[in-house]
């Protein structure tokens, strides 16, 4: 999956949403629960209903590692079953790895190779050391988590170092790592403002942003201080459009919410001069 045949993707759908697939077993229809593979079979409803409103996928890994065993093979099931039917999808381990180079490599090798994501979430703390075994794999994408949009943000993300806030420390420090053109970053959607000074540093790469709908996120903010030429956003949404509805109509339903974030994207994407 490269960064063109992404564009391209969101070009043709006229979308560019992301789903998050974090599956609670407390939330899913009750009727699941009788299923040998519940968090499989709701996350196969979800993608067999919503994939012609969105360009990518991300399953956070918390929500299947929670389940043990049985989570983390609903995980791979579903990967497979993304792979194999919609290979045009954009795929996004949402994990936040990150660690010293031996442990970095074996998370790349088990996101990249075993399980066949075409991206996945890494946190940047601990340096390029436990980053760039991720930018090894040519084909694959990094995403660095960078502003995210969570209340504890400001302890540590927004803090001045040597006069630079050091998110823009993280921004500016990994674009001379290798590989650096296959790295994308986390911007929550509730720090819109500050999308004006990250384009200024980084003009080109994609950004994941989660925080829309639940999280209180303007869909039109991001776009408006973030999109680029190529667009360059991944908006994430997850329960607005998976909990749609605790019924059976559960994907039907899903499908709908998917829908109508789709058709906002495409009046911005018509009405967003850069994008034209």
């Amino acid at each position: 999956m490269t960064k063109e045949f992404l564009v391209d993707q969101i070009r043709k759908k006229q979308s560019f949403l992301c789903i998050g697939l974090d599956v609670d077993l407390n939330k899913i229809p009750e009727h699941l629960l009788k299923l040998e593979d519940p968090i499989f079979e709701f996350n196969k409803a979800i993608i067999d209903a919503t994939h012609q409103f969105c360009v990518a996928y991300k399953p956070n890994t918390a929500f299947y590692e929670a389940y043990g065993l049985k989570g983390w093979q609903a995980l791979e099931k579903t990967i497979d079953y993304l792979n194999k039917n919609y290979p045009e999808i954009f795929t996004i381990a949402d994990a936040k790895r990150g660690d010293i180079g031996n442990t970095s490599r074996m998370y790349a090798k088990a996101f990249f190779e075993d399980l066949g994501f075409d991206s996945v979430t890494v946190a940047p703390y601990m340096g390029k050391d436990s980053v760039e075994p991720f930018l090894e794999f040519k084909d694959k994408h990094t995403i660095l988590l960078a502003l995210t949009s969570n209340e504890g943000a400001f302890d540590f993300q927004t803090k001045t170092v040597d006069h630079t806030e050091l998110y823009k420390k993280v921004l500016i420090t990994s674009k001379s790592w290798g590989n650096s053109q296959n790295l994308m970053y986390v911007v929550g959607a509730t720090k819109a403002e500050y999308l004006t000074d990250i384009r200024k540093l980084i003009p080109d790469n994609f950004l994941l942003v989660p925080g829309i709908g639940a999280q209180g996120g303007s869909l039109e903010e991001v776009c408006k201080y973030g999109m680029t030429q190529n667009v360059g956003l991944l908006i994430n949404s997850s329960r607005g459009i998976i909990y749609a509805s605790s019924a059976e109509d559960y994907a039907e339903k899903a499908a709908e919410q998917a829908s109508k974030l789709q058709q906002s994207m495409t009046v911005i994407l018509r009405n967003q001069p850069k994008c034209k």
